[in-house]
């Protein structure tokens, strides 16, 4: 169940957002790794296997039951079904793109919510809101850069998981307001496991060494929490509270591809992801004054 909207509850869901930031920019930069050495369907199947069972064994002793009940069966297997593609979509993506570059891309999802919100949810958006969006569209461009010798194929595939990312935080709120975040966390890594069986087992390549283990193992650990704080900030602070403090991933995104990958930012993604970061921040202060 959603708790008030108090200050303090949206104190709390801003620090779990944050946790989760930090988590999916370690599962990111873990996956990055694997898809050097193992096939892409393999490595995603992995994570959501690996995240199932760990799931499993630490929840099922907390919640029996419990933790397997749901009421909104075919919200749930929609919500697997979207983790599943969107991951597909990011780890193909990050065999060819820097980290901060498909972290930049994600700070769109933010400005995504806004536009959906209006489209589909129907919520009014004043001139000043559509001015911010359209100037966040820009930044992206920038990242873009469609047309330009910087542009790589593999960047639609960062801007498809972001248009569905922004419509999975929508639909992890609406679950949120009936069900236990521990379920449906569970239930979309599982969903997301038996959906991708099939392609895993068919790419199947043997890991070769330890590190590669530690390393699935630590994926579904940090996609595991991230997800389990994630659905848990859905049910003290909305979306639109919530959604401009993603922004915080990019930052451990470029730490970690530099620190991993020797990958360095240029002026394009970082001109870009400012001007995205300040229409986000700017939808936020609209928020407040509302």
């Amino acid at each position: 169940m959603l708790e008030l909207d108090t200050a303090r509850n949206r104190q709390l869901g801003i620090a779990m957002v944050s946790v989760t930031t930090l988590c999916f920019a370690a599962l990111d930069s873990s996956a990055k790794w694997l898809v050097m050495v193992l096939p892409v369907f393999q490595v995603v199947w992995l994570r959501f296997v690996t995240h199932s069972l760990l799931g499993i064994l630490v929840l099922t002793p907390k919640y029996g039951w419990a933790l397997y009940r749901t009421g909104q069966p075919r919200l749930q297997l929609l919500r697997a079904l979207m983790q599943a593609v969107m991951t597909a979509l990011n780890f193909w993506a990050l065999q060819y793109l820097q980290l901060d570059v498909t972290g930049a891309i994600q700070f769109s999802v933010p400005i995504l919510i806004a536009v959906i919100s209006a489209r589909l949810l129907g919520e009014r958006l004043d001139a000043r809101r559509w001015i911010a969006i359209l100037v966040g569209f820009a930044g992206v461009l920038l990242i873009v850069r469609p047309g330009s010798q910087g542009f790589h194929p593999a960047i639609i595939l960062s801007l498809l998981n972001a248009v569905l990312y922004a419509l999975f935080n929508m639909l992890t709120r609406r679950l949120a307001a009936t069900e236990l975040p521990a379920t449906t966390q569970l239930w979309s890594a599982l969903g997301a496991a038996i959906l991708l069986t099939p392609f895993g087992l068919m790419h199947w390549t043997p890991p070769q060494d330890a590190i590669t283990w530690i390393l699935v193992l630590a994926m579904g650990a940090f996609g595991g929490l991230g997800h389990l704080m994630v659905t848990q900030a859905h049910r003290y602070a909305s979306a639109a509270v919530l959604g401009p403090f993603l922004y915080q991933q990019i930052i451990y995104m470029t730490l970690f591809g530099w620190l991993l990958f020797g990958h360095v930012p240029d002026a394009a993604v970082i001109g870009g992801a400012s001007v995205v970061v300040a229409s986000g921040l700017y939808l936020l202060y609209r928020e407040f004054r509302r």
